[in-house]
């Protein structure tokens, strides 16, 4: 979403009876940390051979991994010197999802990353187990899944790596990542265990969208790129590539690394070969590049590799409450999307995370673009909204709003510093794509600067903007305002008033003596009709036929 969380980091150290702590209070993630959540079944966990001189005899440039288990190094495929703890930060060096894996399609995506950002450090958080149902990783069923169609998985061991709850472990360990980087994607690979139809996708949705909840992230700022099966002769699974290709229709920001033309390791149907698993990876790179926000920030530090919370920001102020703009001027029309400053339960109350619409600002407010202006949209009762306005005089002032909506009952009201004004404004139930303007009635406001509150009342109402224009005095029979003439005779207050200079008829507004606005060409009928030079003279005049 943008906005950095706060934490406090503290190291304390105790010596006897003393105690030396350092705390490094009001500090935020580093926004040029990218962290990438890994997961899926036995192709993302790791089956491409280790080349032990290539893989693992040095650190990858800025590339870090967060340890998802324990292992000695004596422990780990290959020949590497590096022990591992869960929850720790080291140079991602394979195999990193199980000690007894090899190399992943995650081990050549990171370096890639890295290669196509500079001044970006990627990390990784790697939760993966060989042969798993989706199950296994939604937090509402992996329990019921290995004690029932998972429990040889168990019995293997594999699972108890993470404790033997790999959404748990996911949750837990982005959530340490968190205050020190930014999450910006997942990467996923699963299917071979599972018929992909629409309940495999919906799961697959789901297990990514519980994450993005507990973490209080956007859809719109956090992509899924997930990758085809084995392709190579022989291959199982090619048949549930279309499958996998319609998870895009689940996700709001979608990628799919293809495997086309990339080897299978010649030993089972399953598993790519060493160069499929690196190609495969570098595929991931190219479709997550597609899809985040690369901006660098120049003043960040560069990341510690060694220990990355050394490396956080400061964060930025509380953004001061006040107008999104300027204070705006009624009468006038207030733009839904332009309420105040000052962040969620200050400026705004919204029901659900994150911005669905995805455009202008990135807070919990919806906004998004139909084939018009800007618009409020996914409004649910007890939301609400606030704006800093200007009230140019006393006066009564008539209420409307361009609104949409398909239940005919969605509403909003409007406050002005806490007191209720007008009407509700209801929609006409003529679908999300047709707007019309409705009325919320008239009020009586000070001249001055205001809070005024938009509120919803009942759900599902899309919101365009919000007018008030002030009610005019009852129209008199005379020239009143600066004319000479007491006749309604139109020729006679015209050459008046083209005396005097007053008379700009280009800016007239004609109204009916109820107060209608109408058209110029409707004054030829034959009737008494009030003419408005804005900022000037209104006047009546008749006409005869």
């Amino acid at each position: 979403m943008g906005v950095f969380k706060k934490f406090s980091c503290a190291a304390v150290l105790t010596l006897g009876l003393s105690m030396l702590g350092a705390v490094e209070a009001n500090a935020a993630p580093n926004p040029n940390f990218h962290i990438y959540i890994a997961y899926g079944q036995s192709n993302m966990a790791g089956n491409g051979e280790i080349v032990p001189s290539i893989d693992q005899a040095t650190n990858p440039k800025n590339f870090l991994m967060l340890a998802s288990h324990n292992a000695n190094a004596s422990q780990r495929s290959g020949k590497t010197t590096q022990s591992i703890k869960t929850g720790e930060w080291y140079p991602a060096i394979p195999p990193m999802f199980h000690s007894f894996e090899q190399l992943s399609p995650a081990d050549y995506f990171g370096r890639a990353m890295v290669d196509s950002l500079p001044g970006v450090t990627v990390g990784i958080i790697p939760v993966a187990i060989g042969a798993v149902s989706i199950r296994a990783f939604d937090k509402d069923q992996y329990e019921s899944y290995f004690k029932g169609d998972g429990k040889d998985i168990m019995s293997w061991g594999w699972p108890k790596d993470y404790d033997n709850n790999p959404p748990g472990r996911i949750l837990e360990l982005a959530k340490k990542a968190q205050q020190v980087g930014v999450i910006k994607g997942f990467i996923f690979h699963q299917g071979e265990s599972d018929g992909i139809d629409d309940n495999w996708r919906r799961t697959v949705y789901k297990t990514y969208k519980d994450v993005i909840d507990a973490l209080g992230l956007n859809e719109n700022d956090v992509p899924f790129v997930a990758g085809e099966m084995l392709q190579a002769s022989g291959a199982c699974c090619s048949s549930k590539n279309p499958g996998i290709a319609m998870l895009k229709n689940n996700f709001k920001k979608f990628g799919l690394a293809s495997s086309k033309g990339l080897a299978g390791n010649g030993k089972d149907p399953y598993h790519f070969g060493r160069e499929g698993v690196i190609e495969l990876g570098k595929r991931y790179a190219s479709e997550m590049l597609k899809l985040i926000d690369k901006t660098i920030d120049p003043n960040a530090p560069a990341v510690d590799l060694v220990n990355p919370e050394n490396s956080v920001v400061p964060d930025e102020p509380p953004e001061e409450y006040g107008p999104y703009v300027d204070v705006i001027e009624i009468p006038g029309k207030v733009q839904a999307e332009n309420y105040n400053k000052g962040g969620a339960e200050v400026a705004y109350h919204d029901n659900n995370k994150g911005n669905e619409g995805g455009i202008l600002r990135k807070d919990d407010v919806d906004i998004y673009q139909p084939n018009m202006g800007m618009v409020v949209g996914y409004c649910e009762k007890g939301d609400w909204m606030k704006y800093s306005v200007k009230v140019a005089e006393d006066g009564d002032y008539e209420i409307s709003a361009l609104v949409a909506g398909d239940n005919g009952t969605g509403s909003f009201a409007l406050y002005i510093d806490d007191e209720k004004i007008g009407e509700d404004l209801v929609n006409e139930g003529k679908g999300f794509s047709e707007f019309t303007t409705v009325s919320g009635g008239k009020a009586t406001l000070k001249a001055g600067e205001h809070e005024l509150k938009l509120e919803i009342t009942n759900s599902w109402i899309d919101i365009d903007y919000v007018e008030f224009k002030k009610v005019d005095a009852a129209p008199t029979s005379s020239a009143s305002e600066g004319g000479s003439s007491s006749s309604t005779d139109p020729a006679s207050i015209r050459a008046s008033l083209i005396a005097n200079g007053s008379l700009n008829m280009d800016k007239a507004q004609y109204f009916d003596m109820q107060g209608n606005r109408i058209s110029k060409a409707a004054t030829k009928t034959q009737g008494v009709y009030m003419v408005r030079i804005p900022g000037g003279k209104t006047f009546m005049m008749r006409t005869d036929r």
